[in-house]
């Protein structure tokens, strides 16, 4: 059954993304506002270039505090070692994806480039569905 479920069907296309030169305390509030755990940064061609996570944002509390660093960008924090999913993969794929990592959501690609996001969240809707 799951393996029938598409990434494309449970994904989020209703993104909140940041550049590499957003202030870092305008994407935590803005992620906070949110409600979300993460969000792809772009460049200016709209290409992801890391994913900004609130394991970033648990670093920046932590230089905050041992180097006195208050401040800085979303690029000097962010994860640029990017995991991504193909939007025609299974649910189930996605599920043992995330199984076996600490990620929280992964960028969805298709032929046509970046098209949205899919979090364990967005995983257990689909097997709620049944």
């Amino acid at each position: 059954m799951l393996t029938k479920i598409k990434v494309s069907d449970y994904m989020s296309t209703t993104l909140v993304t940041f550049t590499e030169s957003t202030n870092i305390f305008e994407a935590i509030k803005t992620m906070v506002k949110a409600r979300i755990t993460s969000a792809p940064v772009l460049n200016e061609t709209g290409q992801i270039v890391g994913i900004f996570s609130e394991r970033d944002c648990m670093n920046i509390a932590i230089d905050a505090t041992y180097n006195q660093v208050m401040g800085g960008s979303v690029g000097e924090y962010m994860s640029s070692d990017v995991v991504s999913i193909k939007a025609e993969s299974s649910i189930l794929e996605v599920a043992n994806q995330f199984n076996g990592s600490n990620i929280r959501s992964f960028p969805v690609y298709d032929d046509n480039g970046f098209v949205g996001i899919i979090s364990r969240t967005d995983v257990l809707r689909a097997i709620a569905a049944f």
